[in-house]
């Protein structure tokens, strides 16, 4: 999954060669093949510029966390690019992610969408790839792992109930996992992760599933390489990529 350290020049592409190189040694400590970790290089509030850089250095997977960025953008980079939309998204929105408002589509290579957490969005995403007749759509359910108020996701007791409604529900969707976004200071690092893997050992219980086939999303920039050694097979990272981010005005989800 993760891109290989290729040439390229600029800021974000070292940081790019940097990062995997982290993910690899990692992966290799926690005895994991480096080449089932995702890396996903989250752009938000970056420049099409940037993220093109970071294409030219062989990186394919992006990840945007507002709909408004990721239909912008898509479309003027190259269509192998795997995205990802990552977080809560409202089911007003879907119709806008998946192109249906549009004449040619907004995001055709749509890959992944980080944070279905609750049945709603769930019936929502299945009926429009439904009506657009694409290949089904792969999801992360999203668990909220910190307890906080202000996070989206299901409690961790809800887990196995929100992937049994997906997957008997939503046949145009494909869980292929869960996804967690800890604390910010990463103080509960360790306990996010552990919660997160105890969700897995659960749903994959409850749905005969291999818990090595089921993704787990977990760790960013200041938190992937704990992620990857406790198990993560996808990470999210931005700033220690692209830079700090910068928000010139309020993004609308």
């Amino acid at each position: 999954m993760a891109a290989p350290a290729v040439n390229g020049a600029g800021v974000a592409a070292t940081a790019l060669r940097s990062v995997l190189l982290r993910v690899r040694q990692a992966a290799e400590r926690a005895g994991t093949q480096p080449e089932l970790v995702r890396v996903v290089a989250v752009s938000k509030t970056k420049p099409v510029s940037l993220i093109r850089e970071v294409y030219d250095a062989g990186h394919r997977c992006f990840g945007e966390n507002y709909v408004q960025e990721i239909v912008d953008k898509a479309p003027q980079l190259p269509e192998d690019i795997q995205w990802h939309f990552i977080g809560h998204l409202q089911s007003n929105k879907v119709k806008t992610l998946l192109g249906i408002v549009s004449n040619f589509g907004a995001v055709p290579n749509l890959d992944m969408v980080q944070g279905v957490d609750n049945d709603k969005i769930a019936s929502r995403l299945d009926n429009v790839v439904s009506s657009l007749g694409r290949n089904p759509l792969k999801v992360l359910a999203q668990v909220n792992t910190s307890g906080e108020e202000s996070k989206s996701g299901v409690d961790p007791s809800g887990c196995v109930r929100l992937a049994e409604y997906i997957k008997a529900r939503c046949p145009n969707l494909v869980l292929s996992g869960l996804m967690t976004i800890g604390m910010p200071d990463y103080t509960s690092t360790p306990q996010n992760f552990r919660t997160l893997l105890n969700c897995r050992q659960e749903v994959c219980k409850a749905l005969g599933m291999q818990e090595d086939q089921f993704e787990l999303s977990m760790g960013m920039s200041g938190d992937f390489e704990q992620a990857i050694e406790m198990g993560s097979t996808n990470v999210r990272i931005g700033s220690t990529i692209f830079g700090p981010r910068e928000y010139p005005k309020k993004q609308p989800n």
